[in-house]
């Protein structure tokens, strides 16, 4: 991750712009917050469109807008409620990324649900132009969040707190020693790559999308990581990105892949 140039926000990889609006779900129980943010984001036509609302956990949860959103504005209070706690169910049935959007200081939660899998946190004191442009940073996979939180998350994964006398095993080496060195090559594609689709790095890695997807279960359980955004902020504080990549079995280095659309798994199955 790179410091915007603001100085004030710490990004992730770019992504490039889509060209299709933007659509944002809301889930926000305040009627007039609900009113402004949506008279906020029709006024971002045609970049932005709003896909629906919900003022409640389960109505966020059952509304197929919010699973056809790319960008979910989630007030981590909705009718009271942790949203935090949700964030687990919600990511699994919504394909877009949250935006926490928050009216407290509580820097705990707001940790909270970063590591449960949310791309940023924004203030609603924060100006109209300053949401709409984490609305965009978010859905283009970037990740919206002061410097400060972003510190606090690193120092959570890497447990590293100055002053501590006698040090401990590391954890997180072990943790890291356990990969294999394949498992190691999909980490550094997924941090270089980190808004890509699945679909396209497994092609990168000359591998099915399938055979991607075990390989992570496996990443996630050995360094003790939900998803891709932890996997990223560990990857990224531990120097996993720089994990060059190897020729597949078989091949010599700079030699031809194979055909595009045609992993060698995918060859493997179809050969008599």
């Amino acid at each position: 991750m790179n410091p915007a140039g603001n100085g004030d926000r710490m990004f992730g990889p770019l992504a490039t712009q889509a060209s299709s609006a933007i659509r944002v779900f809301l889930a926000e129980d305040h009627h007039i917050t609900l009113w402004g943010l949506r008279r906020l984001i029709e006024g971002a036509t045609p970049r932005m469109e709003v896909v629906g609302s919900a003022s409640t956990r389960e109505e966020l949860l059952n509304h197929d807008g919010a699973a056809q959103a790319d960008v979910i504005l989630l007030d981590l209070d909705l009718a009271g409620e942790d949203m935090a706690l949700a964030l687990t169910s919600l990511r699994l049935r919504c394909p877009g990324h949250v935006l926490v959007l928050t009216g407290a200081e509580n820097s705990d939660r707001q940790r909270a649900a970063v590591i449960k899998g949310a791309r940023g946190v924004v203030h609603k004191s924060e100006p109209a132009a300053t949401i709409l442009r984490a609305i965009e940073k978010v859905s283009q996979g970037e990740i919206w969040l002061h410097r400060g939180l972003v510190g606090q998350v690193l120092g959570l994964l890497t447990d590293d707190r100055p002053g501590s006398g006698t040090r401990r095993p590391d954890p997180d080496a072990e943790r890291i020693a356990s990969l294999t060195g394949r498992e190691r090559e999909i980490v550094g594609v997924l941090v270089r790559s980190a808004s890509a689709k699945l679909i396209s790095v497994a092609d990168e890695l000359c591998m099915s999308e399938h055979t991607l997807r075990n390989h992570l279960t496996s990443i996630y359980s050995k360094l003790c990581v939900r998803g891709r955004l932890e996997l990223h902020v560990f990857a990224t504080a531990h120097g996993l990105a720089a994990a060059r990549r190897a020729a597949p079995p078989g091949r010599l280095p700079g030699a031809p892949g194979p055909a595009a659309g045609h992993s060698p798994d995918r060859l493997a199955r179809a050969a008599p």
